[in-house]
């Protein structure tokens, strides 16, 4: 289990924020000013296909950095959409930057996150890998250890593993059977 980062933030200036269900943090191509630390609900980066779908690339929940490699970006390159009620602190980056290159320990403790939220990134990118809607969903349910999503969260489901709605719902109502 990785080390919080968020006793590491103490010294630095942030705007509190809420976030209603639907409400963008931030949009594809805007500027990088700030990094969100995420203290209650969910977060969502996505990406917007183009046909009309939409893919999650990360759901950070309480104690997560939002969009973490856009610390070393000037634009984000996704959109952040917060999922039910969300509470953030939106650090300045410029802030963040300079933390890192004074705090050794936090440096390690970062890179350590990063890390995490890499091999993360590579399992969602093998679970796209998987060529049938059954291959995603069990890939899915092994990466969740075997659970199931919460009441109304299968369209979630869905649009991580980068199936319709639709598709999920046939192979679910198959297993069922």
């Amino acid at each position: 289990m990785l080390r919080s980062i968020e006793p590491f933030f103490e010294g630095l200036r942030a705007r509190q924020r809420h976030f209603d269900g639907g409400r963008s943090l931030f949009h594809r191509g805007d500027t990088v000013k700030e990094m969100y630390f995420v203290l209650t609900g969910s977060v969502h980066l996505v990406r917007h296909q183009s046909d009309g779908s939409i893919l999650i690339l990360q759901r950070a929940g309480p104690g997560s950095i939002l969009a973490e490699a856009s610390l070393y970006s000037g634009i984000y390159h996704c959109d952040a959409v917060a999922f039910g009620a969300a509470e953030t602190r939106a650090y300045a980056k410029a802030g963040f930057k300079k933390l890192l290159a004074k705090n050794a320990e936090f440096s390690d403790v970062w890179a350590g996150y990063l890390a995490q939220e890499l091999q993360s990134a590579r399992l969602r990118s093998e679970i796209l890998s998987l060529k049938t809607v059954a291959g995603r969903l069990d890939a899915w349910i092994a990466w969740n250890s075997g659970g199931s999503p919460a009441r109304g969260e299968w369209k979630l489901v869905a649009n991580e593993i980068g199936v319709s709605p639709e598709a999920l719902y046939r192979e679910v109502a198959k297993r069922r059977q």
